[in-house]
């Protein structure tokens, strides 16, 4: 299903955008050397109750998954880098440390997830692949245009990691969202431009670019969920929600 939304409903968007950004920002902040991904996933849980929204992820069981999640934010560590389930682990200077957040309110969903190094230590190898992540995010929201189609977004998405060095994964990608959190169209992290679904105003996409340091193959934790990388390596993964206007599409998911 692919939804277009009116501007009532892009307002709402726009509320859910600024309650997943405010969250991340302030996870970020109060994340530090010793803390539990358990207690973040708490902390996330208070944030979203407070702010009135509600999870897309506490009762989200999609074919990939193994059952319900159960949790309010996805924390991957290191080698995880997608739907990385809380878990009872300290985090160590130097870990690189994703979170990835949904939330609805008022009936219209956003979705962001940033990449960030715990602590004083910042390995060369993961300040450089958060950068190209964040680059091919930027990239890709600059071709998200009326009249442009997702094959625009994917391939320049796909040329800003090409070109830093990384395999892609077309397993997972960017997607469709608005009244629930995954839908079509789905948006590859590489792909040919002028090839699939045109854009028009009102299509909300969540971007999101994500690599792994030496692999492009994914493996799947015992939890059911958590996708690490095969070989172990270190791991990255931006992502805005965003919603195509007359002009430059527009970003959803940037903090206060």
């Amino acid at each position: 299903m692919i939804e277009i939304l009116n501007p009532a409903e892009v307002a709402r968007a726009r509320v859910s955008g600024s309650v997943v950004a405010n969250i991340l920002q302030a996870l970020k902040r109060r994340t530090t050397v010793g803390t539990n991904l358990l207690d973040i996933d708490r902390w996330a849980q208070a944030m979203i109750v407070e702010a009135g929204a509600q999870s897309c992820y506490v009762d989200y069981a999609p074919s990939f998954g193994n059952g319900p999640f159960g949790h309010y934010i996805c924390t991957a560590v290191n080698d995880a880098v997608l739907h990385g389930m809380p878990h009872d682990h300290a985090l160590a200077d130097g870990d690189l440390l994703t979170l990835d957040l949904a939330v609805i309110t008022g009936g219209v969903a956003a979705d962001a997830a940033i990449s960030f190094i715990v602590g004083d230590s910042k390995p060369a190898e993961s300040v450089a692949m958060i950068d190209a992540t964040e680059r091919a995010l930027a990239a890709g929201i600059a071709a998200a245009r009326p009249g442009a189609r997702i094959g625009d977004i994917s391939h320049a998405i796909g040329t800003v990691l090409a070109k830093a060095g990384y395999s892609i994964n077309t397993e997972f990608g960017g997607h469709g969202i608005g009244s629930s959190m995954h839908q079509d169209p789905h948006v590859s992290n590489t792909g040919r431009p002028g090839r699939g679904y045109k854009l028009r105003p009102g299509l909300q996409l969540a971007l999101e670019p994500w690599v792994m340091a030496d692999t492009a193959t994914l493996i799947t934790d015992p939890d059911g969920w958590t996708l690490r990388s095969e070989t172990g390596c270190r791991t990255a993964h931006s992502e805005h929600t965003i919603v195509i206007t007359e002009g430059d599409a527009e970003v959803l998911t940037l903090a206060d």
